[in-house]
C-alpha cells in the first residue's frame, strides 16, 4: 500500500461533497472523521544472498512466535464483540494460525532461507508466490465466477500473514485505534482484515476508505461487526482531514463529506429509522416465514464453514439448506477420510436439533486448488474453460473414490437428525443414476458391516445449476428425491455471461426473463412430480426478488444467514395473488431492467401501503 503522506495534497473543496463507493455493510451513521494513516512498510533488501541461514531461521521462528501471540491477544478481544463478528474473525484467526504451523508457507520460507536471504524477503517472496498461484494457477485456467472471488481471498490470507511476519520480523508496529475518540468515523486508505480486527464497535460509529472491495475479508468482517461501511470512495482522503463531518450511508454507498445543515438532519432521521429496523428485525427470529395470504414458506441458511454455525441459529432459520462441503478439502495436505469426515458433519447435524441439514458432496473443479487433492491427481485437468469443463459431479464421477467416501461419511452421521444429499453440476438423467446406484451400494457397505444407518437413507437430490437441467427438470425429478436450484451459474450458463468478468457483468443479471422462465420451468416440474424445490443462489438473499420467485412457484429458499430475517419480513408482507401476478408480468418482460422496476414498486407499496 502506498503512504498517503506521499500523496499530492490537494485543498479540499468548499461546501458539501458527495462520493459513491461500494457499500459493504448497511447502516447509517454521522459524525467527525478519524484519520487512520498506515505506518509505511519497512524496506527490504530483496538481492541479498549472504545472511546466515541459522540466524536467519532463528528470527523467523521468534516472529512466528510473537505473531501467533499477537492472534491470541485477537481472539481473546473476541469476546467483546457481536456474536457474527466473533464467529467470521474467530473463523478468519483460525486460518492465520494454520498457516503459521507446519505448512507448505513455512516449507517455502525456510527453503529460500538456505540460499542465504533475508528472512523478511524470504517472507515476501514466498508469501507472493502463493497469492499469485492462487490467483492463477500454473498451466490451469484463472478461476471465474465464485471460485475468483475465492482465490482472491486466499490470495489475501497469504498477503496479510506475510506483512504480519515482517512486521514482525522488523519491529515495525501495526496501527492502532484505541486513541480515536468514541463516535469517530474511522477514514482510511485502506483497511486490512488485521485492523478490522481491532475496531471496537461500540466506539467506531462508521468505517470508510478510499480503496478496497465488497468481496474481500475486510469487507466480510465489517459486515459481521455491524458497522456502516462504505469501501472504494475514490478521492476521499483528498477532500477530508481530522474532524471533518461525514454521513455515511452503508446501504446506498453514498458518503457526505461536510454535510449541509438540511443533509444533516436527514442523515438523523436515517440513523433513527435503522435503529428501529435493526430492533423489529430481532423480533422476527422467532416468528413463521408466512405470506399475508397464510401461506407457509421455508428459510434456511447456507453454511460455508462449521464456525458460521451461530449465525445460523441466531438468524432464525429453519436448518441448513445448503452445506458447502468444500471446506473439508482446503488448507489440509491430505484427502478428509470417512472418520474425519463424519466428525465434521456429526455436531452440525446435531447442533441443529431436529431441523434438516442438506450437505452437497464436493463441488470440485480444475480450476480450483487444493493441496490434499492435487496429490491424488484430481483437479488437473486443464480445461480451456473450467465452467465447460471438469467439475461438480463429472469430477466425482471420475474419482468415485472422493464420491463413496463422502457419501459413507454422511450416511454415518445422518442417524444424528434429519439429513439431504445434494448433488452438483448435474446436467444429465445418466449422471444421477450412476451417483445413486453408488449411493445405494454403500448404504448396503455399511448395513453388511453392522453400521446403523437411516433406513430408507437420506433423500437424495440434484442442483439445478444448468440450462440442460432446468430443461430436463421433469425428466430429472423422476430420478432425484428434491430440486434445488442453483441461480448463480444457472444465470451464468443462461447468459453465458460471467459476473466476474469486468467486461460483461452488465450482462449478468439473474431477473432476466430467460432466467425466470428457466426457473418457472423447474419448479412447474418439481410440483408435477411432487419433489420439493429449494432456490440457494444468491437471488434468494434478495428480499426484492422473493416474492417473484414465490411466484414462480418456489416455497424453499436457502439463503447466507444474515439475510434471513430481512427476507422474512417481506414475505410476512406479501400476498400470495401479488406474487403469482408479479410472476406473470415478469415472464413478459423484455429484459431485467423492466422486471428490476417492478419488484421495486411492489416493495415501495409493502413499505408504505396508505401511498396512491
Amino acid at each position: 500500500m502506498k503512504a498517503t503522506e506521499r500523496r499530492p495534497k490537494q485543498r479540499p473543496r468548499a461546501g458539501e461533497v458527495r462520493l459513491e463507493g461500494q457499500p459493504v455493510s448497511p447502516g447509517v451513521a454521522i459524525g467527525y472523521a478519524a484519520v487512520a494513516h498506515e505506518p509505511a512498510p519497512p524496506s527490504v533488501d530483496m538481492a541479498r544472498r549472504d545472511c546466515n541461514p541459522g540466524h536467519e531461521r532463528t528470527r523467523l521462528h521468534d516472529a512466528i512466535g510473537r505473531s501467533v501471540a499477537q492472534l491470541g491477544r485477537l481472539h481473546d478481544r473476541l469476546a467483546l464483540l457481536p456474536e457474527d463478528g466473533q464467529v467470521e474473525i474467530g473463523s478468519l484467526l483460525e486460518v492465520y494460525r494454520r498457516m503459521l504451523g507446519p505448512s507448505r508457507l513455512r516449507r517455502g520460507i525456510e527453503a529460500r532461507l538456505e540460499h542465504g536471504m533475508l528472512a523478511e524477503a524470504a517472507v515476501m517472496q514466498e508469501t507472493e508466490a502463493l497469492a499469485t498461484h492462487m490467483l492463477a494457477p500454473p498451466g490451469r485456467p484463472a478461476p471465474q465466477g465464485e471460485d475468483a472471488v475465492a482465490a482472491r481471498r486466499r490470495a489475501g490470507e497469504f498477503r496479510e500473514i506475510g506483512r504480519r511476519l515482517v512486521r514482525n520480523l522488523s519491529g515495525t508496529p501495526y496501527r492502532s485505534f484505541s486513541a480515536l475518540p468514541d463516535g469517530a468515523i474511522l477514514v482510511a486508505e485502506q483497511l486490512r482484515p488485521a485492523d478490522a480486527a481491532l475496531i471496537d464497535p461500540s466506539r467506531i460509529a462508521a468505517v470508510v476508505t478510499e480503496e478496497g472491495g465488497s468481496t474481500g475479508h475486510t469487507a466480510i468482517l465489517l459486515r459481521a461487526l455491524g458497522i456502516p461501511a462504505v469501501l472504494a470512495a475514490h478521492g476521499l482522503l483528498a477532500q477530508v482531514r481530522r474532524r471533518t463531518r461525514l454521513v455515511v450511508d452503508g446501504v446506498t454507498g453514498h458518503v457526505i463529506i461536510r454535510p449541509s445543515s438540511r443533509t444533516a438532519a436527514a442523515a438523523r432521521v436515517d440513523v433513527a429509522a435503522y435503529a428501529r429496523e435493526r430492533q423489529m428485525l430481532g423480533r422476527l427470529r422467532r416468528l413463521p416465514a408466512r405470506l399475508s395470504s397464510g401461506e407457509v414458506l421455508t428459510l434456511q441458511a447456507n453454511l460455508e464453514i462449521p464456525a458460521e454455525l451461530p449465525m445460523v441459529a441466531q438468524s432464525g432459520a429453519a436448518g441448513i439448506g445448503l452445506l458447502r462441503s468444500e471446506f473439508l478439502f482446503m488448507n489440509t495436505d491430505t484427502l478428509p477420510d470417512e472418520d474425519r469426515q463424519e466428525a465434521i458433519y456429526l455436531p452440525l447435524i446435531e447442533a441443529m436439533a431436529g431441523d434438516p441439514v442438506t450437505i452437497r458432496v464436493v463441488d470440485w473443479g480444475s480450476e480450483k486448488n487444493s493441496d490434499a487433492l492435487s496429490r491424488v491427481g484430481i483437479g488437473h485437468g486443464g480445461d480451456v474453460n473450467p465452467a465447460l469443463g471438469v467439475r461438480g459431479i463429472r469430477l466425482l464421477l471420475q474419482h468415485r473414490t472422493l464420491l463413496e467416501t463422502q457419501f459413507a461419511a454422511i450416511l454415518r452421521a445422518a442417524n444424528a437428525g434429519p439429513v439431504r444429499v445434494l448433488l452438483p453440476m448435474v446436467s444429465g438423467v445418466g449422471e444421477v443414476r450412476a451417483a445413486r446406484d453408488i449411493y445405494a451400494r454403500i448404504g448396503r457397505r455399511l448395513r453388511r458391516k453392522g453400521v446403523e444407518i437411516p433406513d430408507p437413507l437420506p433423500p437424495l437430490g440434484i442442483m439445478i445449476e444448468t440450462p440442460a437441467a432446468a430443461l430436463m427438470a421433469d425428466v430429472l425429478a423422476q430420478e432425484a428425491e428434491f430440486l434445488a436450484i442453483g441461480t448463480n451459474d444457472l444465470t451464468m450458463y443462461a447468459l453465458a455471461a460471467d459476473r466476474a468478468a469486468a467486461d460483461v457483468t452488465a450482462l449478468y443479471d439473474p431477473l432476466h426473463p430467460a432466467v425466470l422462465r428457466l426457473l418457472r420451468m423447474t419448479a412447474d416440474a418439481g410440483l408435477r412430480q411432487r419433489r420439493p424445490v429449494s432456490l440457494c443462489g444468491e437471488l434468494a438473499s434478495d428480499p426484492l426478488a422473493v416474492p417473484l420467485l414465490v411466484g414462480l412457484g418456489v416455497r424453499s429458499f436457502s439463503m447466507h444467514a444474515s439475510a434471513v430475517p430481512r427476507v422474512k419480513r417481506t414475505i410476512r408482507a406479501a400476498a400470495m395473488d401479488d406474487c403469482r401476478r408479479m410472476a406473470c408480468r415478469a415472464l413478459e418482460a423484455t429484459d431485467g431492467e423492466e422486471v428490476r422496476a417492478m419488484l421495486t414498486a411492489y416493495a415501495h407499496d409493502l413499505r408504505h401501503p396508505g401511498d396512491g
